[in-house]
């Protein structure tokens, strides 16, 4: 049924490798089905000298990453903070890379090393997996505060956040990503102040205020602006925004006892909004007149 697809390739394609950053399930899946041949997905960092993980010819698994190869020992480093635990029922942690084709270092940035080199040679990758129990790998979190788009370009959130809090409507951010999409989405909590004045200015109700499309399309332009001003590039301006009124807390488990913003468990507990809006239409600066 789909020879004529199969063919555009020549027609003797047997298999197809990707990596360098995460495909959707879906995707890959259709691929293998219009191709015609295994995709096989790859893992690895510049710092292991790239491919250390690949799937298994034929596996009909999606959304994982293999087992590893043989220029590497990997384990797992509990991070209890995250509930990643290797005693969990499907063991979890930060992935350890081991061996001859994993780097001894950084040039000429020892503190840099000793971060993430340990004395024996094992490196932090700072991605965290889980490991089924037939030894394949499945990326599912990051243990630095960096994460990676579905074009394989790293994000740093703290750094956008720590710009996008210049808003004079903001009391907290918070941008979030996910590997499998093309760009990140912002909740942005707005200042009780704030909010009271745009009440009287508006004459609408404060507990409407999230749901207000004008007022989401002029945080979006001011947000851009604000971007601009930085030299951001396109990936690194929200494409969604959710206003949200009840801040992210200590009491509520949002924030660490140093008032630090717990990610895991905020993705957790929004989940239901991360998925919405990924699914609505883009949000795009207002053309200018």
């Amino acid at each position: 049924m789909f020879n004529t697809v199969k063919q555009r390739l020549g027609g003797s394609v047997t298999k197809m490798i990707t990596g360098s950053a995460p495909i959707a399930g879906d995707v890959l899946d259709f691929l293998k089905v219009c191709f015609c041949c295994d995709i096989c997905e790859g893992y690895g960092m510049t710092e292991t000298s790239a491919g250390s993980c690949l799937t298994m010819e034929g596996d009909p698994m999606t959304g994982i990453v293999g087992g590893p190869l043989q220029n590497v020992k990997i384990r797992l480093r509990d991070i209890p903070e995250m509930g990643h635990l290797h005693t969990n029922p499907i063991p979890a942690g930060e992935v350890c890379f081991w061996g001859p084709s994993v780097t001894r270092g950084y040039f000429r940035n020892e503190e840099k090393t000793k971060e993430t080199v340990t004395p024996d040679g094992w490196l932090f990758s700072g991605d965290v997996c889980c490991v089924f129990s037939n030894g394949a790998m499945k990326i599912i979190d990051r243990a630095k505060n960096i994460f990676k788009l579905s074009q394989g370009e790293y994000i740093a959130p703290e750094k956008l956040e720590n710009v996008y809090i210049q808003h004079p409507m903001a009391a907290q951010v918070w941008i979030h990503g996910e590997s499998t999409q093309d760009h990140v989405i912002l909740f942005f909590v707005v200042d009780e102040v704030a909010a009271k004045a745009w009440s009287e200015r508006t004459g609408k109700d404060v507990a409407s205020l999230p749901g207000d499309q004008e007022l989401i399309q002029k945080i979006v332009d001011e947000i851009c602006a604000l971007a601009d001003a930085n030299k951001f590039n396109a990936l690194e301006k929200p494409k969604q925004l959710k206003l949200l009124l009840e801040p992210f807390s200590v009491e509520n488990d949002l924030l660490t006892p140093t008032f630090k913003l717990k990610r895991n468990v905020a993705k957790t507990r929004f989940t239901a909004d991360i998925d919405a809006m990924y699914a609505a239409p883009v949000l795009r600066p207002s053309k200018k007149k």
